[in-house]
C-alpha cells in the first residue's frame, strides 16, 4: 500500500488501534476535525475509483469531426476549393463545423446530466467528526476519518477496525470467498497476510452483513485494495440494448446509402455533370443520410429523461432502465412504506356495542374511560420538537386520543402513574397503576385474547354490565379480519397500591372498556396508481411479511386483489417446487409472511413465464432479487447501501406511485426516441429519393452539396431535438407494455419512413419538373425550399403517433414550434438575404413561387395527418 506521495504505508493490520490513530494523526474516539478533513481532502483527492469513459469536453468536440464520411467530405471540399469555387469550400466546412457544435452541445448536456445522476447516486458514509456523528458523501472520506458501519452498509474505504460488535463482512468481491468473515480487533503478528486473513481490516466495496463497527480510514480511492484491482470490477457496457440495435442497423444502412451515393455519382457523371460536383454531392448525401448519430441521440434522450425523472423522485442508476421501463408487465412491491404510509393509525374504536371511526370527545362512559386508557396506559410521549416518540402502536393510540381532546399531561396530573406491569410477549398485555383520589385505578391494554379472559364485566353507558366474552371475542375477530391490529382495554379499581405487584392477582377481575383497531393505512395516491397500472396492462403484486388477513385487507383497499383472490403465504410458497409454483404464479396477487430470499423465487417464476418484472426491496437480503429483476427498485429513505447498489432505480420517496410515474416517463421517452428516429430516417429517405430518382427521370441533379448539408443542419438539428421534449401520448398508460425485443421500427414505422420519404422526394421532383417546364430560373431554389419545408411539416405531423396536431394543440410543444419557426426564418434568410445568395447558390423567389413552395410542401403534412386518421380507425398498422 502506498500513498499519493509514493511513501510506503505501514502494515495496518500489524498496528494496534492507538498506533494506527497515531500514524494517521487522528483520534480513535473523536475522529478528525472538520477543518482537518477538508484540508486532507485537498491533499488526498476524492475517495473514488477512476472512471473509464469520462471524456474531456475538447475530446468530445473533436469526436464530432472524426467520422470517416465527414473527413471525406472536408477533404473533397478542400480539393474542390482549389480547382473551383473557394466559397463553396468555406460554406461546407462552416456548416459541418456548426453541425459538430450542435452535436457537442447535446452530448455535453447528456454527460452533465449523467454526472449529476452519478453524484446523487453516490453512497453516503457515517463518520465521527469533532466527536459528533455526521453523514457525508463517501467521496469526501479522507485517511484518518472515523467511520461507523452497520449491517447493510457497503464499506466506503479501507478501514482499520477500532470497535466492533459481532461484525461479519462479505468480502467475496475482493477475495472470492463466499462465506462472510468474522472480524476482530486483535493485532496480527504476521505481515503480508492474504487479504482474507487480515481480520482487523475492512475493505472498500465489501458488504457488512451483520453487526456494527467503527474504523479508521487508512486508504481511499485508487489507494484502496479495490482501487488496485479496479480493472476487475464488472462495469456496464456503456451502451443500452436500443443503442446496440440502432448501431447495427446504422452500419447496414450505411452500406445501402454508400451504394446509392455511388450510383448517383456514376449516373450524374454519365449525364455530363462535373465529376467534382458529383463527388461532393454524393459524399454530402452520405454524410446527411447515414444515421451515425442515432445511438448518440438515444444516449442524450435517455440521459435527459433520467435527469427529468429525478424531479419525480425516481433516481435512475443504470441508463438501460429508462428504455426498458416501458416493457414492465409486473410490479412486485413491498407493502410497508411503499404501498402504505409506514405509520400506524387508529382506524376505528369499539365500545358499548358501537363502532366509531374516531374516538370523539369525553362524552361519558365508556368513551371517556377508553380515551383515558389510550392516553395513560401508554409509554409514548411528545419530544422537545412536539413530535410523538415511542412504539408506533402506542404513538398511534396517543395521537388518536389527543385528537379527541384527551391531553396526556392533564390526565397525568389528574391520575399520576404510581407503578406499572410492563408488557411481555407471554401475557401479551401491559398494565399501569394510577393514584385516583384515595384509591388506585389500574388500566390494562393488550391483545384481545390476553385481556378478555380476565374480564368479569364490561363498561356500558350506564355503568357496568354482565360480560359476553364470546360476543366480544367475535367482535375482535371481525375487526382483525379487516386487516386491523386489535387491542383491548380494561380497568380495575383498587383501594390502595399493593405492597407487592403480583401480576396474576392484579390482572384478574377486570372490567372491559373497549377495542381499538389499528392499521398502517395505504398511501392516499396508492389506489389511483394501482388502477393506472392495471389500465396500462401492468399487474401490481403486493409482497409483505405481515399476516395474510392484514395483507388481504390492504390489497383489497388498493384494488390489487378482488374478492376471493388468492393470497399465498411464505410457508405455502416454500412447499411448492419452482415448476409447481410457475403453474399458479400468474394468478397470485398477494404474498404474505414472505422472507426476502423467497422474492428470488417469485422473480424467477415470473420471468420463466415470459414476464418483465420490476421488484422493490430495501434490505441486504433483497439485493439478489433486485439484481435478478428486470427493473430492481431500491428505497432511497429506508433502504440499505447494498440494495441501492444492486438496483436499477432508487425511489427517493419510497412511494409506489413513483414507480408508476417512472413507467409512464419511460414510455414517453421511448416514444420520443421513436419519433426522432422516424423523423430523421424519413428526412434522410426523402433526400435520397430526391437525388437518386432525378437522373432516371431525365432531370438534372436537384440539389447542390451545400443545400444537402444545410437541410441536414437546420432540420435534423433543432426541430429533431425538440421532439425529445414532447409530452406523453394521451393514452400512454392505457396500452399494453412493449415487448422487450420488439423492434423500434414496429407498428408501421418502417412503412412510414418508406412511403413518406417517397412522397417527400416525389413532391420535390414534381416541383423541379413543374418549375423547369414553366421556364423558372429558380427551380433549384424551389426544390431546396420545398424539401426543407416538407421536413418541417413532417415534424409537426409526427408529434403524436395517433392524435391530430389540431387535437394536440399547435402550441403544446413551444420548444418545437420555436425550432420550426427559427428554421423557417433561416430558410427565408438563405433565399432573401443578398449576401447569402452566392454562398448557398440561391435566388430570391417571387411571391407566387414562395406560395407554390408552401402549398407543395404542405402535402407531406396532410398526408401524414391522413395516415394518423386511418390509424385511429384501426385501418392501418394495427398500432396500440
Amino acid at each position: 500500500m502506498a500513498d499519493r506521495t509514493g511513501q510506503t504505508s505501514p502494515h495496518w493490520d500489524c498496528l494496534s488501534c492507538e498506533e494506527a490513530a497515531s500514524q494517521l494523526d487522528s483520534d480513535p474516539s473523536q475522529g478528525l476535525s472538520a477543518a482537518a478533513a477538508s484540508s486532507r481532502l485537498e491533499q488526498s483527492g476524492p475517495n473514488a475509483l477512476q472512471e473509464a469513459g469520462r471524456r474531456h469536453p475538447l475530446a468530445m468536440l473533436a469526436s464530432q469531426f472524426t467520422d470517416f464520411m465527414i473527413l471525406v467530405l472536408i477533404a473533397a471540399a478542400v480539393i474542390a476549393g482549389f480547382i473551383g469555387e473557394p466559397q463553396d469550400t468555406i460554406a461546407i466546412v462552416v456548416i459541418v463545423f456548426l453541425n459538430g457544435i450542435i452535436g457537442f452541445v447535446q452530448e455535453y448536456r447528456a454527460e452533465r446530466a449523467m454526472a449529476a445522476l452519478r453524484q446523487m447516486a453516490s453512497p453516503q458514509a457515517r463518520v465521527i467528526r469533532d466527536g459528533q456523528p455526521v453523514t457525508v458523501d463517501a467521496m469526501e472520506l479522507v485517511p484518518g476519518d472515523l467511520v461507523e458501519l452497520e449491517a447493510g452498509n457497503i464499506v466506503p474505504a479501507d478501514l482499520r477496525l477500532t470497535e466492533l460488535a459481532s461484525l461479519k463482512v462479505d468480502e467475496s468481491a475482493l477475495t472470492g470467498e463466499s462465506q462472510a468473515v468474522d472480524k476482530q480487533l486483535a493485532v496480527l503478528q504476521e505481515a503480508d497476510l492474504p487479504l482474507g486473513d487480515r481480520l482487523n481490516l475492512a475493505y472498500k466495496g465489501t458488504i457488512v452483513t451483520y453487526g456494527r463497527a467503527r474504523g479508521l480510514v487508512v486508504a481511499t480511492g485508487m489507494q484502496t485494495e479495490l482501487g488496485k484491482i479496479a480493472a476487475l470490477l464488472s462495469g456496464e457496457s456503456g451502451k443500452t440494448p436500443l443503442q446496440k440495435r440502432l448501431a447495427r442497423f446504422g452500419q447496414h444502412l450505411a452500406l445501402v446509402v454508400l451504394a446509392i451515393c455511388a450510383i448517383i455519382f456514376v449516373a450524374g457523371w454519365l449525364r455530363g455533370e462535373p465529376p467534382m460536383v458529383m463527388l461532393l454531392t454524393a459524399v454530402s448525401l452520405a454524410v446527411a443520410a447515414i444515421p451515425e448519430a442515432l445511438p448518440a441521440v438515444v444516449t442524450i434522450s435517455l440521459a435527459l429523461g433520467a435527469a427529468r425523472m429525478v424531479r419525480q423522485n425516481a433516481l435512475i442508476r443504470r441508463l438501460p432502465a429508462v428504455e426498458t421501463l416501458g416493457s414492465v408487465t409486473y410490479i412486485c412491491s413491498d407493502k410497508t412504506g411503499t404501498l402504505t404510509l409506514n405509520q400506524m393509525q387508529v382506524d376505528c374504536v369499539w365500545a358499548a356495542g358501537e363502532t366509531r371511526p374516531v374516538l370523539g370527545g369525553a362524552d361519558g362512559a365508556p368513551w371517556r374511560e377508553l380515551g383515558m386508557a389510550m392516553v395513560l396506559c401508554n409509554d409514548a410521549a411528545a419530544g422537545a420538537d412536539g413530535k410523538l416518540a415511542g412504539d408506533p402502536t402506542e404513538t398511534a393510540l396517543l395521537e388518536a386520543a389527543q385528537a379527541a381532546g384527551f391531553s396526556k399531561s392533564e390526565w397525568q396530573n389528574t391520575l399520576p402513574r404510581q407503578a406499572e406491569l410492563p408488557f411481555d410477549s407471554e401475557r401479551a398485555r401491559m398494565s399501569t397503576l394510577h393514584r385516583d383520589g384515595e384509591g388506585v385505578l389500574m388500566l390494562v391494554k393488550g391483545a384481545p385474547e390476553g385481556v378478555l379472559s380476565l374480564c368479569v364485566d364490561q363498561l356500558g353507558r350506564a355503568g357496568t354490565l354482565p360480560i359476553d366474552q364470546a360476543a366480544l371475542q367475535d367482535e375482535a375477530e371481525q375487526l382483525a379480519a379487516q386487516g386491523l391490529r386489535v387491542l383491548a382495554f380494561a380497568l380495575k379499581r383498587l383501594p390502595q397500591l399493593p405492597e407487592t405487584l403480583d401480576v396474576d392477582a392484579l390482572e384478574a377481575g377486570l372490567t372491559f372498556i373497549g377495542l381499538a383497531g389499528l392499521i398502517d393505512p395505504p398511501r392516499p395516491e396508492a389506489a389511483e396508481s394501482v388502477a393506472a397500472c392495471k389500465a396500462a396492462g401492468i399487474i401490481p403484486v403486493m409482497i409483505t411479511g405481515d399476516h395474510p388477513a392484514t395483507a388481504r385487507a390492504i390489497a383489497s383497499r388498493l384494488g390489487i386483489i378482488e374478492d376471493g383472490g388468492k393470497v399465498l403465504s411464505g410457508s405455502e410458497l416454500a412447499r411448492l417446487s419452482l415448476k409447481e409454483f410457475e403453474t399458479e404464479v400468474e394468478s397470485v396477487r398477494v404474498y404474505a409472511r414472505i422472507n426476502p430470499e423467497q422474492k428470488i423465487k417469485i422473480v424467477q417464476a415470473l420471468q420463466d413465464k415470459g414476464e418483465f418484472v420490476a421488484m422493490t426491496g430495501d434490505g441486504v437480503n433483497d439485493a439478489p432479487a433486485l439484481k435478478m429483476a428486470d427493473i430492481g427498485v431500491a428505497m432511497g429513505k429506508g433502504g440499505t447501501d447494498v440494495a441501492r447498489e444492486a438496483a436499477h432505480m432508487t425511489l427517493l420517496d419510497d412511494n409506489f406511485a413513483t414507480i408508476v410515474h417512472a413507467v409512464r416517463e419511460g414510455r414517453r421517452i421511448f416514444d420520443n426516441i421513436r419519433k426522432f428516429v422516424k423523423y430523421t430516417m424519413t428526412s434522410n429517405s426523402g433526400e435520397i429519393w430526391t437525388i437518386f430518382l432525378a437522373p432516371f427521370l431525365g432531370l438534372p441533379i436537384p440539389l447542390l452539396p451545400i443545400h444537402i448539408l444545410w437541410i441536414n443542419l437546420v432540420t435534423d438539428g433543432l426541430p429533431g431535438l425538440a421532439l425529445a421534449g414532447e409530452r406523453a401520448e394521451p393514452k400512454v398508460m392505457q396500452r399494453p407494455p412493449r415487448p422487450p425485443k420488439e423492434s423500434i421500427f414496429a407498428h408501421g414505422m418502417w412503412q412510414h419512413i418508406l412511403w413518406v420519404g417517397l412522397l417527400m422526394g416525389g413532391v420535390s421532383l414534381l416541383t423541379q419538373a413543374w418549375a423547369i417546364h414553366t421556364g423558372s430560373a429558380h427551380w433549384q431554389s424551389m426544390v431546396f425550399t420545398v424539401l426543407t419545408l416538407s421536413q418541417l411539416g413532417h415534424v409537426l405531423a409526427i408529434r403524436s403517433e395517433r392524435e391530430s396536431l389540431f387535437t394536440q394543440g399547435v402550441l403544446s410543444n413551444r420548444m418545437l414550434i420555436g425550432a420550426v419557426l427559427l428554421t423557417f426564418a433561416l430558410q427565408l434568410a438563405v433565399l432573401y438575404v443578398p449576401w447569402l445568395n452566392p454562398i448557398f447558390r440561391t435566388e430570391p423567389l417571387s411571391v407566387g413561387e414562395l406560395a407554390a413552395c408552401l402549398a407543395l410542401s404542405s402535402v407531406v403534412f396532410f398526408g401524414v395527418e391522413i395516415e394518423k386518421a386511418l390509424v385511429r380507425r384501426g385501418w392501418l398498422y394495427n398500432a396500440g
